[in-house]
């Protein structure tokens, strides 16, 4: 047998005991979804994609509100549609070729106030949204202090509004990455799972994203962010201040994830996604085709997990978050998904082995 159907066969039988347990429908996440309402930020990228064909495909929800904005000539309800062709949801379009009918597509924008939302898709998701995935950001290395600000820090306050006026939301769950903390004095140190001071309060850093000009802003951009590698990570550390000072009495919690591989098992072996490829997936797939025989890299250590070990991590801190919630534990936790209990900068965490640690 040829080497590459070997690799394929065993891919298959590792994904069939996963799939025999998930139509089975009566572990404690399956219950917890099973009828539930969730809304989700970020439903037409990487990792909400496979976060929505996974709730679907193992967790029978009711419907799942996914906001989009229009873009390249295409309208909100076009891109979902687009987005139900799409490969990653073939296993699930098997077993279930109506699976589009739980999706609900919503008009709107993160970057903008109240989300884009109209006032009737606001109120709509207050009254039947249980459980809300917040995982849009730009995660652009290069992208502009002020729409990383507008999309990762004044989006997550506008969908932490949303959420309290939820009027039956049973779990929050903000997506931040685990490299929000990366920064330069932290090398070779621990990163612990909890919410470190913010670099700026979040508010000011809003303020300026909206009144100052774009000179002035992009001149202090180096000096305001130092000791970050990027806009991003450090955008992304602000929303997490964000989020401790405003969740009052929210059921919510914080996911950091590592880089993204592919996925290892879910929906299909190896399963990537168009988008990843010019990052870390990339490196390796280039290598798999042949397109790149030596690959150089300096001494850089990174945390990195396959996409779906990140999606069932997600899945699981909802649950996690509404029994804590229940049992009056309201504390806002940190989960990062890594292979170890402490996040080392200094690392190689093999992905392999990454779980959902608290």
């Amino acid at each position: 047998m040829d080497p590459a159907e070997v690799l394929m066969e065993e891919a298959k039988a590792r994904q069939k005991p996963i799939l025999e347990a998930a139509a089975r429908g009566d572990s404690e996440i399956q219950r917890f979804f099973s009828g539930t309402t969730a809304f989700v930020t970020g439903g037409t990228g990487f990792l909400g994609k496979l976060l929505i064909e996974k709730l679907i495909r193992s967790c029978d929800v009711k419907k799942i509100y996914v906001i989009s904005r229009a873009k390249k000539g295409m309208s909100s309800k076009d891109r979902i549609s687009a987005l139900l062709k799409d490969c990653v949801f073939d296993t699930l379009r098997e077993a279930n070729p109506d699976f589009g009918n739980k999706i609900e597509p919503v008009e709107g924008d993160v970057a903008e106030l109240q989300l884009g939302l109209s006032v009737q898709s606001w109120d709509t998701i207050a009254k039947k949204v249980d459980v809300i995935f917040h995982m849009a950001a730009t995660t652009r290395f290069d992208e502009t202090l002020r729409q990383a600000t507008l999309i990762n820090v004044r989006g997550t306050r506008e969908i932490l509004a949303l959420a309290k006026q939820c009027k039956n939301l049973r779990s929050f769950v903000y997506v931040s990455t685990a490299y929000c903390q990366a920064t330069r004095d932290r090398i070779k140190s621990e990163v612990l799972e909890h919410i470190y001071p913010s670099p700026i309060y979040p508010d000011a850093l809003i303020g300026m994203a909206e009144s100052m000009g774009d000179k002035r802003l992009v001149s202090i951009t180096k000096k305001l962010i130092d000791g970050w590698p990027n806009t991003y990570t450090f955008t992304k550390a602000v929303a997490e201040e964000l989020v401790r000072s405003n969740i009052g009495d929210l059921p919510a919690c914080v996911v950091r994830p590592p880089v993204v591989l592919g996925a290892y098992t879910e929906p299909s072996p190896g399963w990537i996604d168009p988008s990843c490829v010019y990052g870390a997936t990339g490196w390796f797939l280039s290598a798999i085709i042949g397109v790149a025989h030596v690959i150089l890299i300096e001494n850089i250590d990174a945390c990195m997990a396959p996409a779906d070990f990140v999606t069932n991590a997600v899945i699981a801190s909802a649950v996690e978050t509404h029994n804590r919630h229940d049992n009056d534990d309201k504390q806002l936790k940190v989960y990062t998904i890594s292979s170890r209990s402490s996040f080392n900068l200094g690392m190689i965490l093999p992905a392999k082995s990454s779980t959902l640690t608290e």
